[in-house]
């Protein structure tokens, strides 16, 4: 099974620029562990999950805009709505996520902006 670092390789091979977001501590319930990972591409593919539902599409929201500026950020995902709502996405906790985009060229020290 091709590990999502491979399947980042690929689309940086091909010069384009993805997020790769990580849960890097939760609260409560939450649907994914410290360590899970997702990347995003610029036009928003998802490769993994780091839970899905409305806090994953708020993940890759911001991801997309951490690939257009460059910049990483962490993100804080509330899944803490009333439970009468019956909202899917009532966990009971929150996650934050720190987004990071990768670019080639990146690690060779080329400037942060586009």
């Amino acid at each position: 099974m091709e590990s999502i670092y491979d399947q980042v390789k690929e689309f940086l091979d091909k010069g384009e620029t993805v997020a790769v977001a990580t849960i890097i501590s939760t609260r409560g319930s939450t649907p994914r562990e410290v360590g899970a990972k997702m990347a995003v591409t610029a036009w928003g593919e998802i490769l993994g999950t780091i839970g899905g539902g409305c806090g994953e599409a708020d993940v890759r929201r911001e991801a997309i805009e951490a690939i257009r500026t460059r910049k990483p950020r962490v993100v804080r995902v509330d899944l803490l709505d009333d439970i009468s709502s019956d909202s899917p996405a009532v966990c009971g906790g929150i996650m934050n996520v720190f987004i990071d985009p990768w670019w080639k060229g990146r690690e060779e020290g080329e400037p942060q902006q586009p």
